[in-house]
């Protein structure tokens, strides 16, 4: 009998060095992305202390003097705070819905197709994530540019209007910019739910096909009941980062025209400003921290009331 009791414990810890070793190469192949988050989001975490220290470059940041929340008051009693919340949420709330809507029907019209035909629109809806947001602020130039622009030399020509300073007129920018992020970002969104989509039994389909039921009713009955958690968990990362906007997107596309300032400026661009243009390094520090502080809480509270309408649906 003591020698069974002896013989269970002795396999168990077999069995785990036999499956930590098997496990050995993937953490070697995660280690890269681990250090590089560590790098990335973990080491400079310290300096958050800047938000509420009146730093000078002499003291350095742990020998400076407090601050307090001086430095946070400063940035909502500005016009700033105001402007760069706005954008942020507002641009963002768009991008989730848009994107959202296009990337399930493109994708959805993806699974549909044949696999040959399929595989070269999967690489051309792909191709402009991975184009870098320098290159796509050239060719938004190519387009906008006052004097050689497509738009305003072959369109607008051929339309019998006149030229537009695309880069002096804000009221156009809401849109482009719309349109920029949904070219680049629909392509990755849809890859996703397509792969949920092509993991659907196929059955449930010829089921439904036998009971008289078209392509648009099995889309709304069968394609976006199962997709809901795959949409769920997408929206719930896009809010996570809400506060959070694309600098690429904000900053090159429009060139850093200071006549688009009120509707291109977001956290991010404040923040790059702030610090490298004007040196306001507390200043900077305190809306970096409050775009993190609103973008955890954002998360945490979507993610409480989708537990509370579907725990099989929420994150954590």
């Amino acid at each position: 009998m003591k020698s069974k009791q002896k013989e269970v414990p002795y396999r168990e810890k077999r069995n785990i060095k036999v499956a930590l070793k098997k496990s050995v190469p993937f953490y070697i192949m995660a280690l890269p992305a681990f250090i590089y988050l560590f790098i990335n989001n973990y080491m400079p975490l310290p300096g958050l202390v800047l938000a509420f220290k009146n730093y000078t470059a002499k003291k350095g940041i742990y020998g400076s003097p407090w601050a307090g929340f001086k430095n946070f008051k400063y940035l909502f009693a500005t016009k700033d705070a105001f402007i760069i919340t706005r954008n942020t949420l507002c641009y963002n709330l768009v991008f989730i819905i848009i994107n959202t809507v296009l990337a399930i029907f493109v994708a959805i019209l993806l699974s549909e197709m044949r696999s040959r035909v399929k595989n070269v629109y999967q690489s051309l809806i792909l191709l402009p994530y991975m184009i870098s947001m320098v290159i796509v602020s050239y060719l938004v130039f190519a387009f906008l540019s006052t004097e050689n622009g497509f738009l305003n030399n072959t369109v607008l020509r051929l339309m019998g209007r006149d030229k537009i300073s695309w880069y002096m007129e804000k009221k156009y920018w809401p849109f482009i910019l719309v349109f920029v992020n949904c070219w680049k970002v629909i392509g990755y969104n849809c890859i996703i739910y397509l792969s949920s989509i092509l993991g659907i039994d196929r059955t449930f389909y010829e089921a439904a096909a036998i009971d008289g039921a078209g392509k648009v009713k099995q889309i709304f009955t069968i394609t976006l009941p199962l997709l809901k958690p795959t949409i769920i968990m997408m929206t719930l990362l896009a809010i996570g980062r809400i506060f959070y906007s694309d600098f690429g997107l904000f900053y090159q596309v429009p060139q850093n025209s200071g006549a688009l300032f009120p509707v291109t400026n977001t956290i991010d661009t404040y923040v790059y400003r702030g610090l490298l243009e004007l040196g306001k390094i507390t200043l900077s520090a305190s809306a970096g921290f409050y775009q993190s502080m609103v973008g955890f809480i954002l998360i945490m509270t979507t993610n409480l009331v989708v537990r509370k309408i579907d725990s099989d649906s929420a994150l954590f």
